[in-house]
């Protein structure tokens, strides 16, 4: 059995809520997009992609790993073409695209698709790791030595990213497996939490007592009380 919960918030600065979160519980899935391109366009990406997903997922059994990945990778490539087409209809809306996680299971294990800066964590053990690595310049300075985390958490361009769905006629895409366990407990977040909140501070508000509920809604709060600076949305998911 699984539990699911997820919870999204505009933060303190912005108008709009471009991020989107979506849990098919009854087809093993959840998912996590957050749009970019100003104005609606970012919530339309975020939304062609969450609605491409219960799509491809309809009917998912969670049995075959290899059914459920199949599954991932056509939802990062239909959502990508759904987009590109949207744009080639609304000129206007051109520079729109989303990052993506999307989470889901099969019957032993539990597959992820990333790409863009929204994250994937897992809480195994009380071993909490980040299982993504962001497509970004900042994350790409790192991996070269040219700044410390430190520096990649203030970095001015912190919110450039490589990737994203919607933006090239093909979408790369990282796939990361697993078997799952009870216990297990997975976090999929937009950056609007991680920009805001560091990695231990997560850590100790999914450690904390309290149902899925309470704990997304705590790490809602704490973005917010550091500055609520973007959108900010998590998806927590329990396997029991």
């Amino acid at each position: 059995m699984i539990n699911y919960h997820g919870a999204t918030d505009v933060g303190n600065v912005r108008t709009t809520n471009e991020d989107v979160f979506y849990i098919g519980e009854a087809c093993h899935f959840c998912l996590v997009a957050d749009g970019m391109g100003g104005a609606a366009a970012g919530e339309v990406a975020s939304r062609i992609f969450a609605d491409t997903a219960k799509s491809v997922f309809s009917g998912h059994d969670g049995m075959s790993e290899e059914n459920t990945v199949a599954r991932v990778q056509t939802t990062f490539k239909l959502a990508n073409d759904k987009i590109l087409k949207h744009v080639g209809r609304n000129p206007h809306d051109r520079g729109m695209g989303c990052t993506a996680e999307l989470l889901a299971f099969s019957q032993e294990s539990f597959i992820v698709g990333h790409v863009g800066d929204s994250r994937t964590y897992r809480l195994k053990n009380s071993i909490f790791r980040q299982l993504t690595k962001d497509h970004s310049l900042v994350q790409e300075q790192l991996d070269q030595g040219l700044i410390n985390p430190e520096e990649a958490r203030r970095h001015a361009m912190r919110n450039v990213i490589l990737r994203a769905v919607g933006v090239n006629d093909s979408v790369a895409l990282d796939i990361l497996k697993g078997k799952k366990r009870p216990g297990d407990l997975f976090l999929l977040c937009s950056d609007g939490l991680t920009d805001m909140v560091d990695k231990s501070a997560v850590f100790a508000a999914l450690c904390a007592q309290g149902n899925l509920r309470e704990r997304s809604e705590a790490l809602i709060q704490l973005a917010k009380q550091a500055g609520g600076k973007d959108n900010v949305t998590v998806v927590l998911s329990e396997i029991v």
